[in-house]
């Protein structure tokens, strides 16, 4: 189901005026269900995975407890007998080796077994896989890494297992974060179904407000920008300089506003219900440096790599080569997470030389006198990071890694610098008004960013002004959205990972 459609518009109203209404026992159990239809929307048998995956977790943590990796002494003897403390390693392992298992084989064996077939026919060696080819479960590399996370977080003794069942069930499945984030961690999430919510105005308007932002940055935004890109991309060889430099800015408009619209609306959509979810993203474009640029972007993933990934590998508190090993590693992780494919690994392989670049230039300036901080230096060093994010952009959009090569290579040839001052950049797939469309809604996500990173409350701010002025805004928003309905719907980016 996606946020998108008609369906939800229906699913979303009937769940919250339903929740709302049940007793506080039937609260949740209307939430679990709720999830569980709302996934199967996309393919009712995956259920099952979503349910085993859920199961192997959960009896995890218990016996990941009873061996005594819990926080709670009592936990023994309220699981019965104690499993020897020298199984508690066991049941991680074969609990991560379940749920990667798993992943890797809907994920990657296929893409992984042609790698090996090509490596093994350089040596001359002939062999075939067999292949493996069901649809790509909807949301399962979330799901997987939110049940991982938590089990990992129960071998920590940073957390007592859960002991009923079908409220853990609600925090692996819980629909508005489900398919694409963000990835709650078990101590966030968890606590908060043990409490039961009742209709509260302020918090439904405000969560209504936050989904309003969510679908302009969709609808309005990623779905427009992905007409030019998807017209551009899909027929690069046609296209070269100017165009396919405006086409990857439009992709990193694209795919944050995508992927941030469905962060957006997913947050909202728990509010209005009574639960707070991770804000998956701070500005990322406004980042001084690639570093900073990843404590911004998909923030509850760059977390659960530094947490569960970086830090246990050795983190920075390490010799420089290690430290430099550790980005490598975690960063292709990163890559592999997005999709299974060269490209990808590549994309988070140059994110990590970007660091290990910054990382080198800031040690040779130690021991230099401090520049003043002046504007033009912030602002050089925010174009400098956004130029190198739009750059690695490129892999990620390309079909192929070589395909990037030819369209960077392409890229250098700025022949056609008249681009913006005749007609023909309404030559790529957006209409004059299109592109007139998309402007102002840059320039009002450009308003609301610069907000924030002052460390405003935009909604805050807004209800602070008159009422007129409000519901101009609230006005725009729906306009915005009404008059790109037009264009066709596309799933979110992230559905695909």
């Amino acid at each position: 189901m996606l946020f998108n459609s008609a369906l939800f518009l229906l699913f979303f109203p009937s769940v919250t005026l339903l929740y709302f209404c049940l007793p506080r026992q039937l609260k949740n159990p209307c939430l679990l269900l709720a999830s569980y239809f709302f996934y199967a929307c996309w393919n009712p048998k995956y259920i099952i995975l979503l349910f085993v995956t859920t199961f192997v977790t959960y009896a995890g943590g218990l016996l990941i407890e009873r061996a005594g990796g819990g926080s709670s002494s009592g936990a023994a003897a309220a699981c019965g007998s104690a499993v020897p403390p020298y199984r508690k390693k066991a049941v991680l392992f074969l609990v991560l080796l379940f749920n990667f298992g798993v992943l890797f084989l809907f994920k990657y064996y296929n893409w992984a077994s042609g790698m090996l077939e090509w490596l093994l026919g350089r040596f001359h060696v002939r062999c075939s896989f067999p292949a493996f080819e069901p649809a790509l479960p909807v949301g399962i590399s979330f799901f997987t890494f939110q049940a991982v996370g938590y089990t990992i977080d129960v071998f920590r003794g940073e957390l007592r297992a859960e002991r009923h069942f079908f409220k853990y069930a609600l925090f692996v499945s819980f629909f508005p974060q489900l398919v694409a984030g963000p990835i709650e961690r078990s101590r966030t999430l968890l606590a908060q179904l043990d409490k039961s919510y009742a209709f509260d105005y302020e918090r439904v308007r405000k969560g209504l407000l936050i989904m309003l932002w969510g679908f302009f940055l969709k609808v309005a935004l990623a779905d427009r920008a992905a007409v030019l890109v998807n017209q551009v991309y899909g027929n690069y060889m046609s296209y070269y300089g100017l165009q396919l430099i405006l086409a990857t800015l439009c992709f990193a408009l694209q795919i944050y506003c995508d992927f941030m619209g469905y962060s957006t609306i997913a947050r909202g959509a728990a509010l209005v219900l009574g639960f707070r979810l991770t804000d998956n993203f701070a500005q990322p474009y406004f980042a001084p440096s690639v570093r900073d640029f990843w404590r911004r972007w998909h923030i509850s993933l760059s977390f659960w790599l530094r947490d569960y990934l970086y830090i246990p590998l050795g983190g920075s508190r390490c010799s420089r080569l290690r430290k430099y090993r550790n980005l490598l590693i975690t960063f292709a992780a990163s890559g592999l997470w997005h999709g299974a494919s060269s490209k990808f690994v590549v994309w988070g392989l140059l994110h990590a030389c970007f660091q290990i670049a910054e990382d080198s230039g800031s040690r040779l300036e130690a021991g230099r006198p401090p520049r003043p901080d002046r504007f033009s230096r912030r602002l050089f060093r925010r174009l400098r990071t956004f130029v190198l994010v739009t750059i690695a952009w490129v892999f990620f959009r390309a079909e192929s890694f070589v395909q990037a090569l030819k369209i960077l290579k392409k890229c250098l040839r700025l022949t056609n610098i008249g681009l913006f001052f005749n007609d023909s950049i309404f030559e790529l797939g957006l209409s004059s008004f299109n592109v007139f469309m998309l402007l102002l809604g840059v320039a009002a996500l450009s308003a609301f960013s610069a907000m924030k990173e002052k460390g405003m409350s935009v909604l805050g701010w807004l209800s602070a002004q008159g009422a007129w002025f409000r519901f101009a805004v609230y006005w725009f928003l729906l306009l915005m959205i009404l008059f790109s309905l037009n264009l066709t719907g596309t799933e979110f980016i992230y559905f695909q990972f």
